[in-house]
């Protein structure tokens, strides 16, 4: 299945709207929200759930990066620089988010009957469709020299601007996107450039870390050339998909708790004196 049409057709469409970044104080519970979603939804097969969310500099790490053999040099650049560090419990490296950056995810039930690529191919469609107004030349494959590459890295004339990551919790899946909107992407690159850059000093390590070129990366408004705003970019959404505001239910809100301690106790774990 590739048609996003399809995925969410003769469903219920909740919205989640965390597009504030007020709202969430940490990334952490970004996560931990998807996974409360993903539970509900696979036990709803008549319903669909999607979620906006929108973070202050927060540098999300995946659980190699936590592994560098000089990460507290890197985590105390980017504590210089103002961010803050999460490590994240779906797949992939580290990916930069601030309020230019929109995330959305699309929460999938009957998991079982999806194939790993069928999310993947559902939110590129989905994308497509969602700026078809302004380009059709949004491109899915893997950029070299971008940070978190990966099979289904979007970009315009080979410059990435979005990337897609999965998590499967019981028998609902989590398509998780993050869109660079505003700003610079070539900055937020450098930014993850550096980080590797002093948490690797120059050691040999068994996984290859990506050798970031940040020229590989740009924003959407950049590559289109037009003043695109994370709010706008939020109402496209909306208007797309035709659904209705909802917030977590008092079951996933339980939910939510205990994979927020699940989240929390990882962090600990993973950045000890930097958590």
């Amino acid at each position: 299945m590739k048609d996003w049409k399809q995925a969410f057709d003769q469903k219920k469409i909740r919205i989640i709207d965390h597009s504030d970044p007020d709202i969430l104080e940490t990334p952490m519970a970004s996560f931990a929200t998807d996974d409360a979603l993903c539970i509900h939804v696979s036990e709803k097969t008549n319903t669909l759930a999607t979620r906006l969310w929108v973070h202050k500099p927060t540098i999300v790490l995946g659980i190699l990066d936590a592994r560098l053999p000089f990460l507290e040099k890197g985590m105390s650049y980017l504590r210089e620089q103002g961010y803050q560090m999460v490590v994240r419990n779906s797949g992939g490296l580290a990916v930069v988010l601030d309020e230019g950056v929109l995330n959305f995810s699309i929460i999938l039930g009957e998991a079982t009957k999806l194939g790993i690529h069928d999310g993947y191919l559902i939110m590129v469609d989905f994308v497509r469709d969602l700026f078809q107004d302004l380009t059709t030349d949004i491109d899915a494959y893997e950029i070299k020299g971008s940070y978190c590459p990966g099979d289904y890295d979007l970009s315009i004339g080979g410059k990435k601007f979005a990337g897609i990551s999965q998590r499967r919790v019981k028998n609902g899946t989590a398509v998780q996107i993050y869109l660079d909107i505003e700003g610079s992407g070539t900055k937020r690159a450098e930014l993850v450039r550096n980080f590797y850059e002093l948490g690797l000093d120059s050691e040999e390590t068994r996984f290859d870390y990506p050798e970031i070129v940040p020229d590989t990366m740009r924003s959407l408004s950049e590559l289109l050339d037009h003043p695109l705003t994370v709010s706008e970019v939020c109402d496209r959404i909306v208007k797309q998909i035709d659904g209705e505001y909802d917030s977590l239910t008092e079951s996933e809100l339980e939910i939510f708790e205990k994979r927020m301690k699940l989240m929390i106790d990882r962090n600990k774990k993973a950045l000890g004196d930097y958590f």
